[in-house]
């Protein structure tokens, strides 16, 4: 099937989020879809996936004009699409999530059980997704997750599968898998229009690249393009792909961490007797699969989480019990992994958002009554220093782009004096350029003295930033090594390979998730990886 938009149009208020795009989608192709966020990418996907009208242009499907007034229309026209945030139910089960408003139906008006998990099964099989029909969702990798999306899109026909930055949550090993499922699907004849902000993984798997900036179809590429042209591209200046940063010069330890336990509601230990020391003037990366306890370690430094054991010291002062308020006004900065839940108020404005920590103090409250002027004046600083794209300061935050918003609570804790900064996921959903800048900020933050935690399933990103990196694997440390470890020791560690275990496994079976070509098998096997985690 061919797909081709021209002079797409999509305007909101004052905002051009797409002027006049022309896209040509060919039969059996993937097409990337490379842009900053803010850039237009996921507004032109929701414009063909029938979630958007357009002001202007026109839609074709095999050289028809088509209208479409919703998703139904475009999956009718053989159009399917896998959001960023999934789309499905955690407590059905995978075959129920497949079927949900397509439901077969056998006599009487009853839905047939047995045909929706055959469906989800045959699927399953052709692409050897290794997804049980019965599995509840809420029981599933984000990975697995993934696939059946996918598995979704493909039982209503779907001959063009849109991905929407599909590797934002997924570990290394998943997305060496996922990039193997797009090729599995090319094969069989169906296109995907692959949208990321991804470098390496666009030359990976792209057989054709289109490069937009602020709403507009900026050029087009090659996947042997070098990294460096396609950043350019996307940015619209050069931009350097690697950290410039000096050696670390750690001080005394800072944060001490002895004996921290953290149970969840039904008495499972997440954080498991660690023991961690942070030292003034060094980032300490702390690396896992997600689901391994760095999420409960991090909400207990900020009070979030009440461990049952353990004690966490920051210069001398003991923070357990002190909670969220406490460890704030103790100099803790923090960004939360999930920014949407826990990181801004979307009801709120972006200048609100910007002193949700700081609001009751001076300069931002004077009496009790907040200066305004002062929350204006302050929010206006921080959009132009961090390149936060919004149509007004007095905007509401929810309606800005996922990596807008990141930008804005790392905007707001990283612009005022920090005994301790952690920052989770820090760079999820950013683009190139604004990776490079907060990155630079991170590393000024370092550089001042302070201790920085960063939590990161971003393999380039760990190793970039760590001075020190210590791995987590069900609740426990691993392993503690230095920054610039080998990858594929650090891959096998996440995986809970002990560390003397995995430096002769990695040497055995090297194979390096930094080079363009990602076609070869992952270092740990999914299936391997989902067991390790059951």
């Amino acid at each position: 099937m061919k797909l081709e938009l021209r002079g797409i149009t999509k305007v909101f208020g004052s905002l051009v989020a797409n002027d006049h795009i022309d896209l040509v989608i060919e039969p059996g192709e993937i097409h990337a879809l490379l842009g900053e966020n803010g850039a237009g990418k996921s507004t032109l996907m929701n414009v063909l996936y029938g979630l958007y009208d357009p002001d202007g242009g026109e839609i074709l499907v095999d050289d028809r004009p088509v209208t479409f007034h919703g998703p139904g229309d475009a999956m009718a026209a053989g159009i399917g699409m896998v959001h960023q945030h999934f789309m499905l139910v955690p407590v059905f089960t995978v075959a129920e999530n497949v079927a949900l408003g397509h439901e077969p139906l056998q006599g009487g008006g009853i839905i047939d059980a047995r045909k929706a998990r055959a469906l989800v099964k045959e699927i399953s099989d052709r692409f050897a997704f290794e997804v049980d029909p019965d599995a509840l969702v809420e029981d599933l990798p984000v990975g697995v997750q993934q696939r059946v999306e996918i598995i979704k899109a493909l039982s209503r026909d779907a001959r063009v599968l849109i991905l929407d930055e599909p590797t934002a949550v997924l570990t290394p090993q998943e997305t060496d898998e996922l990039i193997a499922i797009m090729r599995q699907l090319k094969e069989a004849g169906t296109s995907i229009v692959f949208i990321t902000h991804k470098l390496r993984e666009v030359r990976a798997v792209a057989d054709k690249i289109t490069v937009i900036r602020r709403g507009k179809v900026v050029g087009t590429a090659d996947p042997s393009a070098p990294e460096t042209e396609l950043a350019s591209l996307m940015v619209g200046r050069s931009v350097s792909l690697g950290v410039d940063r000096s050696v670390a010069e750690p001080g005394e330890s800072t944060l001490q961490i002895r004996g921290l336990t953290v149970v969840d509601a039904v008495g499972n230990a997440v954080v498991d007797a660690v023991d961690l020391d942070v030292r003034r003037g060094e980032i300490l990366v702390v690396a896992g699969v997600q689901g391994n306890g760095q999420t409960e370690l991090t909400e207990a430094i900020l009070g979030l989480e009440k461990p049952v054991a353990g004690s966490i010291t920051l210069d001398g002062q003991e923070l357990v019990g002190l909670g969220v308020a406490g460890a704030l006004a103790a100099g803790i900065g923090y960004v939360p992994e999930d920014r949407s839940t826990d990181g801004i108020i979307g009801t709120f404005s972006v200048e609100e958002n910007l002193v949700l920590d700081m609001f009751h103090s001076p300069p931002f409250s004077r009496r009790g009554a907040l200066d305004r002027a002062k929350i204006r004046e302050n929010a206006e600083q921080r959009i132009v220093e961090f390149d936060v794209r919004t149509q007004s300061v007095t905007a509401g935050a929810g309606t800005l782009s996922g990596g807008n918003q990141q930008k804005v609570v790392l905007a707001r804790e990283m612009s005022r004096p920090l005994r301790l900064l952690i920052a989770s996921q820090p760079t999820r959903g950013l683009d190139v350029g604004s990776i490079e800048f907060v990155h630079k900020r991170v590393v000024q933050e370092r550089d001042q003295g302070t201790p920085v935690i960063i939590v990161s399933t971003e393999l380039d990103e760990v190793l970039a930033l760590g001075d020190r990196i210590a791995v987590m694997y069900r609740g426990r440390i691993v392993g503690i090594v230095p920054g610039g470890t080998d990858r594929d020791v650090l891959g096998l560690m996440m995986a809970g390979v002990p560390l003397e275990e995995a430096v002769p496994q990695a040497a055995e079976h090297h194979t390096t998730l930094g080079e363009a070509d990602l076609s070869a098998p992952p270092l740990v096997q999914p299936r391997h990886l989902e067991e390790g985690l059951s």
